[in-house]
């Protein structure tokens, strides 16, 4: 494996129709809409449950810990930026209380039609939140749908622990990677079907 070091991905432009959407209430936290990055094109979506900070005080861009330890992982298994992009069920980040179950029923129709545009392969879902809206399932837990691949809307999912929890707790680094392998595993497998 070449050495690892984490980049920023090119961030894909709200589409002009939503830049000013209004529907969740997520326009008042004062943060911008942020639809997705990475490869526009990659046959692989992450979903997460919003985006994370991405600017600091400055305003300068700098790869934050959510997405340095995607990239770790997507590397430790051999997939390159081109085969990724990342998107969310929020596209603003929270920074105060909100109405949580108005807010991801209202942005969950525009995660549907990006993944109706786009079609991918396969759906990598990250921490409790992404899957429970993703799974359309306020029960469903990472801890036990964790190690195999669910078919969720018509797409294959690997579903793993929040990218952050993993910082958190280093432990949980092998069990993160090991979700990684499955997806890895399924993808060229498949790929080689096709």
């Amino acid at each position: 494996m070449s050495e690892f070091c984490p980049i920023l991905w090119p961030e894909e432009p709200t589409p002009e129709n939503l830049k000013n959407c209004s529907e969740c209430g997520l326009d008042k936290h004062g943060s911008r809409m942020v639809w997705g990055e990475g490869n526009q094109d990659a046959p692989i979506i992450i979903i997460l449950d919003n985006p994370g900070a991405r600017e600091d005080r400055e305003g300068n861009p700098f790869v934050c810990g959510t997405r340095q330890t995607l990239q770790k992982a997507a590397n430790e298994v051999g997939f390159t930026m081109n085969d990724l992009y990342v998107t969310f069920i929020l596209k603003r980040k929270p920074v105060r209380a909100y109405d949580k179950e108005h807010a991801r029923e209202t942005c969950m129709i525009h995660l549907k039609q990006q993944l109706e545009e786009k079609q991918p392969r396969l759906i990598l879902c990250f921490g409790n939140v992404a899957v429970q809206s993703f799974f359309d399932n306020p029960e469903a837990e990472v801890k036990s749908l964790r190690g195999t691949i669910h078919e969720i809307k018509g797409y294959p999912t690997v579903v793993g622990y929040h990218p952050l929890a993993v910082r958190r707790r280093p432990n949980l680094w092998s069990v993160f990677l090991e979700d990684w392998k499955v997806a890895a595993e399924y993808y060229h497998t498949k790929s080689c079907t096709l």
